[in-house]
């Protein structure tokens, strides 16, 4: 059995070479694995289920494909995307799963999955901002909104996190080793998956109860540097790999 881990794709009409790339891992690198979760941030945008043009039926038609080989399809809302809903879920076959969300790695051996932004509770800005867009009665009220207008507040929201990113240090912007450590002795686990920081690595560490932990970081994947990430369960071993997404297509 495998089960595969990705994050951080930013997929968007105005970068074909990725949603390319992404077509061809679940065509191709994917096709050998039984499982596959997408933990948050396939999508730069998501304005919402009622706004589907090309680009988005193509990625769609794409995951239907692969849920429809017999694979189980898993998908995690992420900062950028948080407005995938049912109608998304019909579409692709893939189940919109919680954050954080548990899954078993070998016999008895838990382990937490989460976006990763909820961590970041140093940026106190940003947990205002993802208090806000989480809330329910916010979401309803913005879904409501013509999708034109939609729109200009997705793009709003991005400009504005670009500018106050750049204003941050990386340490406010990377995960809390507190909140880490909290949230897995809540849900009494010693490993974590996720993704959102951009910063992949695999990180030991002890909870206070002296257990052994650990962290995986999925990185984002980007045409600019020719890289996607991946984390590989086998066997209930992790591997965390790169890979070339323009090699992609040519390992059919």
């Amino acid at each position: 059995m495998t089960t595969l881990f990705i994050a951080d794709l930013h997929l968007q009409q105005d970068a074909p070479e990725l949603t390319r790339a992404f077509l061809d891992y679940l065509e191709h690198r994917a096709r050998g694995a039984d499982t596959l979760y997408i933990m948050g941030d396939l999508f730069e945008s998501w304005i919402g289920d009622d706004a589907i043009c090309d680009f988005e039926q193509q990625v769609i038609d794409a995951m239907r494909r692969f849920s429809d080989s017999g694979k189980d399809l898993y998908v995690m809302h992420g900062n950028r995307d948080f407005l995938l809903g049912e109608r998304f879920s019909e579409l692709t076959g893939a189940v919109l799963i919680d954050d954080p969300a548990t899954i078993t790695l070998g016999e008895n051996a838990p382990a937490l999955l989460m976006h990763g932004d909820s961590l970041c509770t140093q940026d106190s800005e940003y947990m205002q901002f993802r208090a806000m867009t989480r809330d329910p009665q916010w979401q309803q009220k913005t879904l409501a909104l013509p999708v034109e207008q939609r729109r200009l507040l997705a793009d709003r929201m991005r400009e504005g996190s670009g500018s106050a990113n750049g204003s941050k240090s990386d340490d406010i912007m990377d995960v809390s080793q507190e909140a880490v450590e909290e949230i897995m002795q809540q849900y009494r686990v010693s490993t974590l998956i996720h993704g959102h920081t951009h910063r992949p690595d695999v990180h030991d560490f002890y909870l206070q109860d002296d257990d052994s932990a650990k962290r995986y970081v999925l990185g984002d994947w980007s045409h600019q540097k020719d890289r996607g990430w991946e984390i590989r369960l086998e066997d209930a071993t992790l591997t965390l790999e790169s890979f070339s997404l323009s090699a992609l297509s040519r390992h059919g």
